[in-house]
């Protein structure tokens, strides 16, 4: 009896501290994960958004003894680091937290860098486009945002041509699309939307438009849109400062993240989002989470993930509280909107199509090249 107890307690011993395959861990619940990233210990994870700091202590205040790592990496230096690590063999965080879908999907996903996992817990809650092939945490934007202080009765933007006329020149901002893949996607969009633009086009002028040497009317937007004296900064808090800072009379527009109006009480900004702009205010696209293969804490990492999507409850709780704000949409379908938000349905951002946005975002960040 005693060689039998000790034959399943070594048994429980080496399911705790062995390696086990991924779809073992993958089909585990939270509570049955938990002992074995306890026995981990920690969980290092590369963030696009500087949001990970709450995460890390609301993560670690849930599982003491756990501890969560957070690196704020943008999203183009999270895909170079990662490639480079998997080129060398080495997997140095265990969890990315990234945007910029198209190239994560096409660099990452299909090479197997990052791996797909979603919690048990929440899968019935996420539609398939949201689930595979990687798991999609939340939609964030990319919007033509203005200053309501300045502009109490609504934007002043109506049609986003308004943006290449003499009245808007040098007072459109962005962040650099050659430094930031949101921002070319979003640029990518006008493209994919040119038919939309074009029409846009009539509606403001009255005639239809003239391509000139333009190839259709969404690259021939950003070309106008460059001439017009686009003003291009380094981050998006650059961008947000300069539209949304309070005592302005004449504040340029820009695109931003609309989620970013969390911040108009602390920053002293006012920013809000030119949702009636036709044919749209920008774009809408998902963030996702992914796996590192090779990670050194694999339970920590899908443990991190069934926190990071949020609890049972209708606004997620604190694993979600960091986007629980206006212009941030949860993909789980049972947490509510923020009572702040414009509805995701009456929102006016193009949902982006990664796979379509890959096939042409080269050429259009050689154009914009060309621009600059």
């Amino acid at each position: 009896m005693k060689r039998k107890t000790y034959l399943t307690t070594a048994a429980i011993i080496l399911g705790l501290f062995t390696p086990v395959l991924a779809n073992d861990l993958d089909g585990l619940s939270a509570s049955e994960l938990l002992e074995r990233a306890k026995a981990e210990g920690k969980v290092t994870v590369y963030s696009f958004t500087s949001r990970i700091a709450r995460l890390e202590k609301a993560f670690e205040a849930a599982y003491p003894g756990i501890d969560l790592q957070g690196y704020d990496i943008s999203s183009t230096e999270q895909i170079a680091r990662l490639k480079a690590e998997a080129g060398a063999g080495v997997a140095n965080a265990d969890l990315a937290y990234i945007s910029d879908a198209p190239v994560v999907l096409n660099e990452l996903v299909a090479p197997g860098i990052l791996e797909n996992y979603v919690p048990p817990r929440i899968a019935e809650r996420l539609s398939a486009e949201n689930k595979a092939p990687i798991l999609a945490q939340r939609l964030s934007t990319k919007v033509l945002m203005y200053n309501e202080e300045a502009n109490p009765n609504g934007s002043p933007i109506t049609n986003l041509w308004q943006l290449t006329t003499p009245d808007w020149k040098g007072r459109v901002v962005m962040v650099d699309p050659l430094q930031r893949g949101d921002y070319l996607d979003l640029m990518t969009e006008f493209v994919l939307q040119a038919d939309t633009m074009a029409k846009a086009y009539e509606a403001q002028f009255g005639k239809p438009i003239e391509l000139g040497d333009a190839e259709d009317a969404g690259r021939k937007f950003i070309i106008d849109l460059f001439a017009n004296d686009l003003i291009l900064v380094k981050s998006t808090d650059d961008v947000n400062a300069a539209i949304g800072k309070l005592g302005q009379k004449n504040p340029p527009v820009g695109f931003t993240s609309y989620s970013d109006r969390r911040d108009n009480k602390d920053e002293g900004w006012a920013l809000q989002v030119s949702n009636e702009t036709v044919p749209s205010s920008g774009i809408l696209f998902p963030v996702v989470l992914g796996i590192v293969k090779g990670s050194k804490n694999p339970a920590a990492a899908r443990l991190a993930i069934d926190f990071f999507m949020g609890d049972d409850s209708n606004t997620g709780g604190e694993g979600f509280k960091p986007f629980y704000v206006a212009g941030d949409y949860a993909t789980r379908t049972d947490i509510v909107a923020h009572p702040d938000a414009v509805a995701l349905d009456k929102l006016t951002a193009w949902h982006v199509d990664s796979a379509a946005t890959a096939k042409i975002r080269n050429d259009v960040g050689d154009l914009i090249l060309t621009l600059q």
